[in-house]
């Protein structure tokens, strides 16, 4: 790391401590503080710090957020984790203005998951070309994707002895750091019998890349890519996969307290939007379907 940014986030340690002692907070939340900050600072780099920041960095930030598929809790949060930063900063005399003055509240009302029909997901996963190397990894991630409903961190990192093949599932340790598994179906199985039989490098991890793991950015641009060769439009990323894999486990009568578990998400809160999405899935098939749903309405009648 640049010397620059070792003295930022210094400064950023000693004004932490400052606040800590003021407001009382716990060690949690000046971790969240602290890794809130310094993703802020990471995203506009060397265009400015946290403690000149304009309104210009934070909306770009809040939309490089939203860009990135989180909740709007989540940017809500963090939005509060800067105006409370800003205020301090602005009550020390650090600096004269509150930048976020002009910045809109994120809302944090219901926002639904982008959605893949199974007629797309199906699309999807025929797309890659599965008589070369690439195209079998590929279809591989792919499948295992949809399969499991992995977050793409927690897919990109998997490792092989988090693999048992004999009762098709997978170890995996997700936010929080806490383990769960997660089973797997015949078809992802073969797949990745098939992965490993033709991948040339040996590595503690499915999916290597360079001594490591393959990237996010990877697993983005791969499911971009054979979307496009699907024509599917807009183009999802990696998470409307996991939206798809928990939408339709639900829309085939899966027990809501599976997918959470499936999922990894403490609470059931969190899973019980995509049952908003299945309703609102079967008004559609009602409306377009059903002859009182396409009937219209004389007017005087």
């Amino acid at each position: 790391m640049a010397t620059h940014d070792t003295e930022i986030e210094s400064r950023i340690e000693g004004v932490l401590r400052r606040m800590a002692m003021l407001y009382g907070w716990s060690s949690l939340t000046v971790e969240a503080y602290r890794h809130d900050l310094f993703d802020f600072q990471a995203f506009i780099g060397g265009a400015s710090t946290v403690f000149e920041a304009n309104a210009q960095h934070v909306t770009g930030y809040l939309t490089h957020l939203q860009q990135r598929g989180l909740a709007n809790s989540s940017i809500q949060r963090q939005r509060s984790a800067l105006a409370t930063w800003f205020h301090y900063l602005q009550n020390e005399k650090i600096r004269h203005d509150f930048p976020l003055q002009d910045v809109a509240k994120v809302m944090t009302a219901l926002r639904l998951p982008k959605h893949m029909s199974e007629a797309d997901v199906e699309a999807l996963l025929a797309a890659p070309d599965t008589s070369k190397s690439k195209g079998i990894r590929d279809k591989c991630l792919l499948e295992l994707m949809y399969a499991t409903g992995l977050r793409v961190s927690e897919l990109a990192g998997l490792k092989v002895s988090a693999i048992n093949r004999r009762q098709q599932t997978l170890r995996v340790v997700g936010k929080g750091n806490k383990e769960r598994e997660v089973p797997y179906g015949e078809e992802a199985d073969i797949w990745l019998s098939r992965w490993f039989e033709v991948r040339s490098e040996q590595s503690a991890y499915v999916f290597p890349s360079r001594g490591g793991h393959i990237t996010r950015q990877t697993l983005w641009a791969c499911v971009r890519k054979y979307a496009q060769q699907a024509g599917i439009y807009p183009l999802p990323s990696p998470h409307v996969l996991r939206h798809a894999f928990a939408t339709h486990l639900l829309n085939h009568g899966a027990d809501l307290r599976v997918v959470q578990a499936l999922l990894g998400h403490e609470n059931i809160i969190t899973t019980e939007i995509y049952t908003h999405v299945s309703r609102r899935q079967l008004h559609d098939e009602v409306n377009r379907s059903h002859p009182m749903g396409k009937r219209k309405i004389k007017r005087g009648m």
